[in-house]
Formats: C-alpha cells, sequence, structure tokens
C-alpha cells in the first residue's frame, strides 16, 4: 500500500516546512512571491509566502516576518537551521511578483515587480543562489514544490501548469 502524500499548505504572509514524503503548496500568489528555500541533500525545504517587499511598510506593533521579503526570507532560513540544515547547502526557486493593475506608473502599483526585486537582493544577501523562476506577468499563480524531486510546479491562471 503505498504511503499518503499530504500536502502542507502556506497562507499569506506564512511560512512552513516540508519533508521528502510530502509536498508543500501556496496559492493566490498576484503580486505577492512565493520563495522556496531547499536542501537537496536532506530532502527538505521551507516556503514563505512574500505580501511586500520591505517591513519599514508594516504597520502596528507586531510584525508579521514572513509578509516581507527582507525579515520572511532569513526568517525561513533560520526556520530552516533548526532542523539541522545548513545556509550554505539552500538553494531558492521563486514565482509570483505578477503586475496585477495596470493603471498609473508610480512604484505603490508596481507592487510585484518591486517584491521580486526585493526578494532576490535578499537571497543575494544571504548568498543563496536562485536555481530557477517564474515571474512577471499578469496571472495568478499557484505553486507546489516536492522535497524529494526538487520541481516546483507553478500552476498560472489561462496558462497551465509548468514545472521549474
Amino acid at each position: 500500500m503505498a504511503a499518503v502524500k499530504t500536502v502542507v499548505r502556506v497562507g499569506i504572509a506564512d511560512m512552513n516546512l516540508v519533508r521528502e514524503s510530502d509536498t508543500i503548496r501556496t496559492s493566490g500568489l498576484g503580486s505577492c512571491v512565493g520563495v522556496v528555500l531547499y536542501d537537496e541533500r536532506k530532502k527538505i525545504a521551507g516556503m514563505v509566502h512574500v505580501m511586500l517587499p520591505d517591513s519599514s511598510l508594516g504597520k502596528g506593533a507586531a510584525l508579521n516576518a514572513a509578509k516581507f521579503a527582507d525579515t520572511g526570507i532569513y526568517a525561513l532560513m533560520e526556520l530552516l537551521k533548526t532542523e539541522g540544515v545548513r545556509p550554505m547547502s539552500l538553494k531558492a526557486k521563486i514565482a509570483g511578483g505578477s503586475q496585477m493593475f495596470q493603471f498609473g506608473s508610480s512604484d505603490t502599483v508596481r507592487i510585484g515587480p518591486r517584491n521580486v526585486e526585493a526578494v532576490k537582493n535578499e537571497l543575494n544577501r544571504l548568498s543563496i543562489p536562485l536555481i530557477a523562476e517564474d515571474t512577471g506577468g499578469s496571472s495568478g499563480r499557484t505553486i507546489e514544490f516536492d522535497p524529494a524531486s526538487g520541481v516546483l510546479s507553478v500552476r498560472t491562471v489561462n496558462e497551465g501548469t509548468k514545472e521549474i
């Protein structure tokens, strides 16, 4: 009898971990960016659903680290370290960052491209190589990562599914 795979779900401004027998998924990526950090050898991965580029945009006393690129990726790396993952062994795949609205040209409405740029800057700062990406465009995405294969499945509205 085959083992049943569990799909670990990651909500908006959320993060979680998964091991090789299961997969991890987030839905509703419009201007948000889904970031997967994984260790190929240990077959473990983490995913964060980043909403905004910079924690300076946060309001209120309590900061949700997973909401922002500059705090979420670092927090995910720290979470993976508690599972025995060495930061030097991490690789990244990302998807999302669509330009969902086409009105105006101010930086305020360019949130998708700004999220992608902030994610890449943070990965570079942490010396985590970006292996693959599916970003930009104007459609929403759902992504699912399998730590056993290292494949990120990207389902894009009206465009189908691809693997990166």
